[in-house]
């Protein structure tokens, strides 16, 4: 009799072993049908309001990140190389003095609280 049960046992195992497995596709089918469903509808709005879809602008930026950084760490070249950085005029340096301060208003609050409003 212990032989039966455990040909029941195993059957029962593979069952749910094979009912875990389909509910497991399932569930990765949806998710991949609502993903989908999510992105035309986003494309289709997109169209609709004029703009440029949501993906694609996602996707762009990638490339234009991506391509930014295979030029490498130094853009100049390698080591010391450098370009030269055109013509270089000397001026004289001058001060720039500060604005006066605005009048305030009788009964404002004065401080750095930017804030703060006045009552009145």
């Amino acid at each position: 009799m212990n032989g039966l049960f455990d040909f029941f046992g195993r059957v029962l195992r593979g069952v749910l072993r094979l009912v875990l497995v389909l509910a497991a596709l399932v569930f990765v089918f949806s998710l991949l049908l609502a993903a989908l469903v999510v992105v035309v509808a986003l494309s289709l709005w997109a169209l609709l309001t004029g703009r440029k879809p949501a993906p694609a602008v996602v996707f762009s930026r990638f490339r234009q990140t991506s391509q930014r950084y295979t030029q490498g760490v130094w853009p100049n070249g390698a080591g010391g190389v450098r370009r030269p950085m055109g013509d270089v005029v000397d001026v004289q340096a001058t001060e720039v003095p500060d604005a006066p301060a605005p009048a305030r208003e009788p009964g404002s609050r004065s401080g750095p609280d930017t804030m703060a409003r006045s009552l009145r």
